[in-house]
């Protein structure tokens, strides 16, 4: 290769380096914000969580509702409440109710962010419509769960003394990715439960604590379904599962779910969930494996129990 072409290489092949390192993050930036505000906060972009804090203040903050449509988005959206007095720290369930004014199934998406913007590093979301594309069938209504907590950490943030309001908004635009989406119909009352969505929020919601097949902060639970609470050998109860003279149903299992320490009084579990379809889909998710997971689980001791 001749010298002058070398040169002229040695100048090329950096300026095509920066060109396509420049053209990826163009592509890239949307989701690279995200990522960025999600972590951060920034702009009232709101975390999510997989459990609330387990702990409560007495300070109260007033979380309020606000929701808009897309113009070219034939829905109806609207909260339940529009406003809702919560403790830092406790998990609440509220509801939004979406229509399809169309004759078409339609997918959408939403965007979302809390003010003041200095709230957004403290507000938590465990449940939300938000999370996926939505598809809604023609003229269908249904009631969207959002399960949120706003960090107790939020008082002792010194912008945020003054703050005794949080604006949570949202906005209903059409899907640009409606392959991705997932059926509004699934919050329905009689809709069956999906054990492979039981599955993920095993995998995210429940692992920090429990097993299939060893016992851990928490009991395996492997083969659950069907056994009588408090009997895994090698894990240290709380009186109230050993004297419960519970079996665990696929009905306690979801009574204990939505608030264990109502249902058993003196356990110490310490997560709840609080919307009906993931409930469902837990359970049936333990269903479908309960019977392989008990055949080889292990009952190794796990110290610090007692649920």
């Amino acid at each position: 290769m001749k010298p002058s072409y070398r040169k002229h290489l040695n100048v090329l092949l950096p300026a095509f380096a920066a060109l396509g390192v420049m053209i990826g993050l163009v592509a890239y930036s949307p989701k690279i914000y995200r990522v960025f505000c999600s972590a951060t906060g920034y702009g009232g972009t709101t975390h999510r969580a997989y459990a609330d804090p387990a702990v409560t203040s007495k300070k109260t903050v007033t979380v309020v509702f606000d929701t808009n449509v897309a113009s070219d988005l034939p829905w109806r959206f609207e909260p339940e409440q529009r406003a809702v007095t919560v403790h830092l720290g406790e998990q609440k369930m509220v509801f939004f109710t979406a229509e399809n004014l169309g004759s078409e199934s339609i997918v959408s998406h939403a965007t979302y962010n809390v003010t003041p913007n200095t709230s957004g590093p403290y507000f938590n979301k465990i449940q939300c419509f938000c999370f996926n594309e939505e598809r809604l069938d023609p003229h269908q209504k249904i009631e969207m769960p959002v399960v949120f907590f706003v960090d107790p950490a939020f008082a002792d943030d010194p912008d945020n003394h003054a703050v005794n309001t949080i604006t949570l908004s949202y906005t209903l635009l059409r899907s640009v990715n409606p392959s991705q989406s997932k059926n509004l119909a699934r919050f329905l009352p009689n809709a069956p439960p999906d054990p492979v969505h039981g599955k993920q929020l095993f995998s995210e919601r429940c692992t920090a604590c429990h097993e299939l097949d060893a016992n851990k902060t928490g009991p395996l639970l492997g083969g659950v379904v069907g056994r009588r609470a408090g009997t895994v050998p090698g894990y240290h109860y709380s009186p109230a599962l050993q004297n419960a003279r519970l079996v665990w149903s696929g009905d306690n299992l979801d009574r204990w779910l939505a608030d264990p320490k109502k249902f058993v009084p003196g356990a110490r579990m310490p997560v709840r969930v609080l919307d009906a379809p993931s409930r469902h889909d837990l359970v049936a998710y333990l269903q479908s494996v309960g019977q392989k997971s008990d055949r080889t689980g292990s009952n190794k001791a796990a110290p610090g129990g007692e649920f």
